[in-house]
């Protein structure tokens, strides 16, 4: 059975306080379901840009895109999450990952062991259990059983986690990578997850909305090719239809965007937001 839509902002930057809560109050405004912060050290704090943006809005949901577990304490991501959540209302969304290819540097920056791919993967895992043990220990979080889990990847081993613990996955696929290319990491995760696949909600960033790439995208990736599914173009209605489509035939109805891009996919999330 498909999902409802919903639509999340991915926004890490603000030239000051009232306009990064300005960019929350707005994202609510627009019919976005989340407002997600990545984890970088030339963003926002993530935790720290999540709770205010919580505290200026009432129903939209506010999450990581995704925490970096190889720079983090578990145990006390755990307790820090907690206190998001409680301050938020139970509007948490935790996402996690191994870490992009740039956290390496952001973890030597910050003192802390990378690890290799085997240690980052069990780290993932280790915060996904001292989150939920932080829950069910907790009096104040409003979520007993948690807050929803993403874990975003499309190797076989992340898919592979996913598939036991996700309860939203994104599909981390090359920006150039066309529509067909998303049916095998789409496929590996039925295959892996079986009668849970059904639970699990799929999600998306598009990189472009338009003809016009954003400014901060490499000169490489400007010629990314029209086929690419994480450039989505058209009027309203053509743009609707392709995610539509999308839905029915991988099951993708979770769509995340940069903040740059809005306003530009404003007119489709009220087309189908909820629906």
């Amino acid at each position: 059975m498909s999902k409802e839509f919903r639509f999340g902002i991915v926004a890490g930057l603000a030239p000051d306080a009232a306009a990064w809560t300005q960019t929350a109050r707005h994202a609510g405004d627009l019919g976005y379901s989340t407002l997600l912060v990545p984890d970088t050290l030339g963003t926002l704090p993530p935790l720290l840009a999540m709770t205010a943006a919580a505290t200026v809005t009432t129903t939209l949901r506010v999450g990581t895109f995704v925490l970096a577990a190889p720079y983090r304490n578990p145990r006390l991501l755990a307790h820090e999450l907690a206190g998001l959540d409680f301050l938020s209302g139970g509007r948490l969304d935790v996402g996690l990952g191994a870490g992009r290819p740039a956290a390496e540097e952001d973890a030597l920056a910050l003192g802390m062991p990378y690890g290799t791919a085997g240690e980052r993967l069990a780290l993932v895992r280790s915060v996904i259990g001292e989150v939920r043990a932080a829950f069910s220990a907790s009096r104040t979080t409003v979520q007993r059983q948690g807050p929803p889990i993403m874990i975003a990847g499309a190797g076989p081993r992340m898919l592979t986690l996913a598939a036991e613990e996700a309860d939203i996955v994104a599909l981390a696929v090359q920006a150039d990578t066309p529509e067909e290319g998303l049916r095998g990491p789409v496929g590996t995760l039925r295959d892996l997850a079986g009668a849970r696949f059904d639970d699990i909600e799929l999600s998306m960033n598009l990189l472009q909305i338009g003809d016009e790439p954003p400014p901060w995208v490499p000169e490489g990736l400007r010629s990314t090719s029209a086929q690419a599914a994480a450039i989505l173009r058209g009027s309203p209605r053509e743009m609707a239809d392709t995610l539509l489509r999308r839905r029915d035939e991988l099951g993708l109805s979770y769509i995340t965007v940069s903040g740059f891009f809005a306003d530009a996919l404003a007119p489709v999330v009220e087309l189908l937001a909820g629906r």
